[in-house]
């Protein structure tokens, strides 16, 4: 049912494109369909998983096996519109690298499933500084040079333009069409909720710490040792000017217990630094992208007085 809809968009463009299906482990005879359509159709591909890898892993796999200059993924439930897709590639022809799509009227449940993509995309774009609409709608467009950067795990497939911001690409976004779910069964909850969070919190130390762990790890050390000092103190002044015993002064204990997380934190941060240096060193990995490059050759420059 996609490939009906899509094979028009794609002949009316008039552009060499290609379709790369990924099946995910699917239970039913969508991996049998998708094989016919390869035998049938010669610009289309079909990735067959072993078993279910989860959606990150499906666009991870079909950004490794894309070819174009362009790649512009959507889901097969047919929420995503293909008719979207010459807004996007006009988009991108104005300069953009990535063209986030905005699910501005969303057919979907709104107490289950509009209301909580609202906050998480809110606390996204607060933590991550790229401020976005809606993060989770899987139609978007993107430059192939972008991608090749981005290594995708977890459920992270939906910081993609993140990560693209961070690495200098011009982001920007369109609202697109959405339509009601008519087939299979959406597999979002709580616990995906929850799995969101934790890699927007790697997200958060992927960008701003990656390469400065010790900022992050010995900022927090040295802040619980003050603390640590500060109780101290606290535990020695109450002492000397209130008879307080030291031996029964819970704060003693808290005191002791920060300097050694304390301490500890601090530890943590050289041993991170020390496996920073070691991923970038060993695998001769750049702590920066360059966006173009000039080479000047054969030239001497000639002075004469």
């Amino acid at each position: 049912m996609l490939y009906q809809k899509l094979a028009p968009v794609l002949d009316s463009l008039e552009l060499k494109a290609e379709v790369i299906f990924v099946d995910d482990g699917s239970l039913d005879r969508s991996p049998g369909i998708i094989q016919k359509l390869a035998v049938d159709h010669s610009e289309v591909r079909a990735l067959i998983f072993a078993r279910n890898f989860g959606q990150t892993a499906a666009l991870a796999a079909g950004f490794e096996h894309a070819k174009g200059e362009i790649v512009i993924p959507l889901d097969a439930d047919l929420q995503n519109d293909p008719e979207d897709i010459p807004v996007i590639l006009e988009k991108l022809s104005q300069g953009y690298d990535v063209v986030s799509c905005w699910r501005k009227h969303r057919r979907d449940p709104w107490l289950s499933r509009v209301l909580p993509s609202r906050l998480a995309n809110a606390i996204i774009s607060w933590i991550s500084g790229v401020h976005l609409h809606d993060y989770g709608c899987t139609l978007k467009g993107y430059r192939r040079d972008i991608l090749q950067h981005i290594r995708l795990y977890g459920e992270m497939h939906r910081f993609i333009p993140i990560f693209a911001s961070w690495a200098g690409a011009r982001v920007t976004e369109i609202p697109v069409n959405h339509h009601p779910r008519l087939y299979g069964k959406s597999k979002y909850g709580v616990l995906r909720v929850v799995k969101v969070l934790l890699d927007l919190v790697t997200i958060k130390f992927l960008g701003s710490y990656s390469t400065k762990p010790m900022y992050l790890f010995g900022g927090i050390g040295f802040l619980s040792f003050v603390v640590g000092v500060l109780l101290s103190a606290i535990s020695l002044y109450q002492k000397f000017f209130f008879a307080v015993k030291v031996h029964r002064n819970p704060l003693l204990i808290f005191s002791i217990f920060f300097a050694i997380v304390g301490v500890h934190f601090i530890l943590f941060g050289l041993i991170a630094e020390l496996v920073i240096r070691t991923y970038h060193e060993s695998q001769n990995k750049p702590t920066y992208l360059l966006k173009s490059e000039s080479i000047l050759s054969n030239t001497k420059n000639v002075s004469r007085r």
